[in-house]
């Protein structure tokens, strides 16, 4: 057979230069609220002021209605501020909607800003629904500051303790193989504070918990790999495995606790 006639295969190179540039997906536009959402906060709103009228300074829209990520599910967030340290709780009916309320005294939340992990990227895309002399612009302004300079630093000790944690909790639960219900529930909790070292760690602020995958796998795509294979693993063993294959290279740089003996 004439050699020159063999057809010769063609190079990586070659191949990636016949590939067209697939474009991305255009950015699309912020989804409309609901409808009866407006109406919901509104009537929120009122319940508010007619509750803490005498001390209210603020009234926020936090999570998802803030977001623009609504659902027909989504509840109404708000963080009411109001003068003094109390803090209280409430959950209203309104319309076909659930109304989480938080009250909190608005100085301690300054105050908080400071070293809490969560504030800074829960408060950053609050929407004013009511604002006193001031007292929320003021404070966003303060929240969008120390966004930006990150969250606080997480010493050696620290980490190891984190790590420390996470494989108790994991150990625990393969301890407890013969009793699943129990296993379960603590690589629940094993999964919920590896979460929370991931952004430790990493250096991350919080994020909402429906972002949580999408936000890890924009950043470590192998390591939200291992996080969905332990969340969709279907039996106990599969799960434990998983989970200690997420935790392995989630505290891969790490060092573990010392050894007393």
């Amino acid at each position: 057979m004439d050699s020159n006639n063999v057809a010769t295969a063609p190079t990586r190179e070659e191949l990636n230069a016949e590939l067209l540039q697939v474009p991305e997906p255009p950015e699309q536009p912020e989804s409309p609220p609901p409808p009866g959402f407006e109406d919901g906060i509104e009537v929120a709103i009122r319940h508010v002021k007619g509750r803490r009228g005498g001390d209210l300074v603020g009234i926020l829209l936090v999570g998802s209605g803030a977001r623009r990520t609504l659902t027909p599910h989504s509840d109404i967030d708000l963080l009411a501020l109001v003068k003094g340290e109390t803090d209280g709780h409430e959950i209203l009916r309104v319309g076909d909607r659930l109304a989480d309320i938080r009250y909190h005294g608005y100085r301690s939340v300054e105050e908080d800003l400071a070293f809490s992990l969560r504030l800074p990227s829960l408060l950053r895309k609050s929407r004013i629904l009511y604002d006193h002399d001031g007292v929320c612009a003021k404070l966003l302004d303060k929240v969008h500051q120390r966004f930006r300079q990150g969250p606080p630093s997480v010493s050696i000790n620290e980490q190891i303790r984190l790590k420390a944690e996470c494989y108790h909790l994991l150990g625990k639960a393969q301890d407890l193989v013969d009793k699943p219900g129990t296993a379960y529930y603590l690589l629940t909790l094993f999964y919920e504070d590896c979460i929370s070292a991931f952004f430790r760690l990493r250096g991350f602020w919080l994020v909402a918990p429906v972002d949580v995958h999408r936000f890890m796998f924009s950043r470590e795509p192998a390591l939200a790999d291992r996080a969905g294979q332990f969340l969709t693993a279907t039996t106990l063993a599969d799960r434990l495995n998983f989970g200690r294959q997420f935790a392995d290279l989630l505290f891969k740089d790490v060092p573990n606790p010392a050894r007393i003996d």
